[in-house]
């Protein structure tokens, strides 16, 4: 393959790999303002679901109800209405987690697949990267070649200039 084969190729890989980024940018641009990729107002209450669950807010406060739910039952304080192997806190819990999880699990998803487009997004600057860089290396060995090519001429001529001085 020849040097300007292999600087064509290159360019239009790159001009290829700069046109997919571009159109990235701009549909990254439209998502921030309500693009095609926004989030549904399901999706939405999924995520608001998955990060309220997920925090040390509702694990405190779930578990403060909790206590106080068996500690209540079990001093009959007030009359008992969930006695001791709590049945109806059981169900309570549940009822929660059948319907937490599949909010849960909507929201992993939908992180998962931001996680695989920027994963995608990553791999495609790489190799944009790559390129650039191979492209590069090429102009360092052109420039060195050149030089290389100039020197030996400049030993070529001085050879040939001290040639004729020591004839002369």
């Amino acid at each position: 393959m020849s040097t300007s084969g292999l600087r064509y190729e290159l360019q239009q890989a790159e001009q290829k790999l700069l046109d997919d980024l571009r159109a990235l940018r701009r549909r990254m641009r439209d998502d921030t303002v309500g693009g095609p990729d926004a989030p549904t107002t399901g999706q939405k209450i999924a995520d608001m679901v998955a990060s309220t669950m997920g925090s040390w807010k509702f694990i405190i406060i779930q578990s403060t109800i909790l206590f106080f739910w068996i500690a209540l039952n079990i001093t009959a304080y007030i009359e008992h209405w969930d006695p001791y192997p709590f049945i109806l806190l059981n169900l309570a819990l549940s009822f929660q987690a059948a319907y937490a999880a599949p909010f849960i699990m909507m929201s992993q998803n939908r992180q998962q697949d931001i996680d695989r487009k920027q994963a995608e997004n990553d791999y495609k600057i790489n190799i944009k990267a790559e390129l650039e860089i191979e492209l590069l290396h090429h102009k360092i060995d052109e420039f060195r070649e050149k030089e290389i090519l100039g020197l030996v001429q400049a030993i070529t001529d001085l050879t040939a200039h001290m040639k004729a001085d020591h004839r002369g």
